[in-house]
C-alpha cells in the first residue's frame, strides 16, 4: 500500500502508479498525456438525446470500493490489491471519488479518480449495462465543469474517450496545466475535510 501523501505528491508532479499481478507497482509519466477538456466537453448528438432520458440513477461516493472492484473485474487489470488499498485510503481522507450508475438498486457502472484542487485524475471506469459508463463519464464531466475544475487527466486516450473530445498533449504542456489546476480552490465533494482542501494550495 502506498502512503497517501506520497501518492498525492506524485500526482502533483505528473506521475501515477499501476499495479502488477505480483503485487508490485510501477510509476508512469508518459511523454504525451491524455486529457478530456472540461469546458469544451463534446457530447455526441445521439448520446445527448439519450442522456436526457436515460434509465439510470447517478450517485456520488456511496460505493467507492465497489466501483474500484468493478473496474478491476476483467481478464487483464492493473488494479491489484495494493492499488485497491491505496485508493481506498485516499477516498477515506477525501481525495478519491466515484461517480456511480445504479439501476433497480444495482451498481451497473461507474468511474473513479482523484481530485486535487481543480484537477481530476481519472483512473478507470466500468459498465455492466450498455451506456452505463458513458453516463458516469458525462455526469462526472458536468460536475467538474460546475465546480470550476480545469483539468481532467485520463492518462492515455482511447476511442471511447476520443468520441467525447479526449486527446493527448505533450507532457510539458500537461505539467503547465497541472500546476495551474492544483492551485485552484475547486471542491469535488462538499463533505471533504477542510485540511484536505488546503493541503496543496
Amino acid at each position: 500500500m502506498l502512503d497517501p501523501l506520497q501518492l498525492l505528491s506524485a500526482y502533483c508532479e505528473g506521475a501515477f502508479p499501476m499495479g502488477h499481478e505480483d503485487g508490485s507497482l510501477s510509476w508512469f509519466r508518459p511523454p504525451h498525456r491524455g486529457i478530456l477538456p472540461v469546458q469544451e466537453f463534446h457530447v455526441p448528438r445521439r448520446f445527448a438525446q439519450y442522456l436526457r432520458q436515460h434509465p439510470f440513477e447517478v450517485r456520488w461516493n456511496t460505493a467507492f470500493g465497489d466501483v474500484m472492484r468493478g473496474c478491476a473485474d476483467r481478464e487483464d487489470t492493473w488494479i491489484n490489491d495494493s492499488i485497491l488499498d491505496s485508493y481506498q485510503a485516499l477516498h477515506e481522507i477525501g481525495f478519491a471519488h466515484s461517480a456511480e450508475v445504479w439501476r433497480a438498486g444495482k451498481l451497473v457502472g461507474g468511474v473513479y479518480g482523484v481530485a486535487i484542487g481543480g484537477a481530476f485524475f481519472g483512473e478507470s471506469m466500468f459498465s455492466r449495462e450498455t451506456q452505463a459508463s458513458k453516463v458516469a463519464l458525462a455526469s462526472l464531466q458536468e460536475r467538474l465543469k460546475q465546480r470550476g475544475f480545469i483539468l481532467h487527466d485520463t492518462q492515455w486516450t482511447t476511442p471511447h474517450l476520443a468520441m467525447f473530445g479526449g486527446h493527448e498533449i505533450p507532457c510539458r504542456d500537461y505539467l503547465d496545466l497541472l500546476d495551474r489546476a492544483i492551485r485552484l480552490p475547486a471542491i469535488f465533494d462538499e463533505e471533504r475535510p477542510p485540511e484536505a482542501q488546503l493541503m496543496f494550495r
